[in-house]
């Protein structure tokens, strides 16, 4: 297992998530490709996207079919927001776009959940490389982020 997905993997157990990383062949980079390659809908894919509020950086989980809205989430920050450059993203998370995952992350960060994920009985996240997953449920997901639920969707 890559160790991104080992660190990973342990973060998920020492958070008392029963949650198992799965590394696969095909791509899981984009929640097209992750949802393609699991079996599951776009919609419950969990990707992660990294925004700048000021120089401060917050993660958003969004459902894999939404898009967010910058306005709504630079409302709820109390900010004007924009999305993180790969460096940035790499740097804030210690993760390759397309591989980051909800929780280990180089710094502690804010996080904001899609409130749209909370329908689902279960979604995926990625697990620190855009080969690795796990599955988990919306709650699980709150949980062991500490993540706000907000209405993030760009309507």
């Amino acid at each position: 297992m890559h160790p991104n997905a080992q660190r990973i993997q342990s973060i998920l157990t020492s958070l008392g998530s029963a949650s198992q990383i799965q590394e696969l062949a095909a791509s899981t980079r984009t929640a097209v490709e992750a949802a393609s390659a699991l079996g599951t809908t776009v919609a419950q894919i969990a990707k992660s996207l990294v925004f700048l509020s000021g120089a401060e950086p917050v993660l958003v989980i969004a459902s894999g079919t939404n898009r967010v809205s910058q306005e709504k989430l630079a409302a709820l920050l109390g900010h004007p927001v924009r999305r993180a450059d790969a460096d940035a993203v790499k740097q804030s998370t210690g993760f390759p776009i397309g591989g980051v995952a909800p929780v280990g992350h180089t710094a502690p960060l804010r996080v904001v959940i899609d409130q749209d994920l909370l329908q689902y009985p279960e979604v995926w996240a990625a697990a620190g490389t855009p080969h690795a997953v796990f599955r988990t449920t919306p709650d699980e997901l709150v949980r062991i982020t500490t993540g706000e639920v907000a209405d993030v969707r760009e309507e």
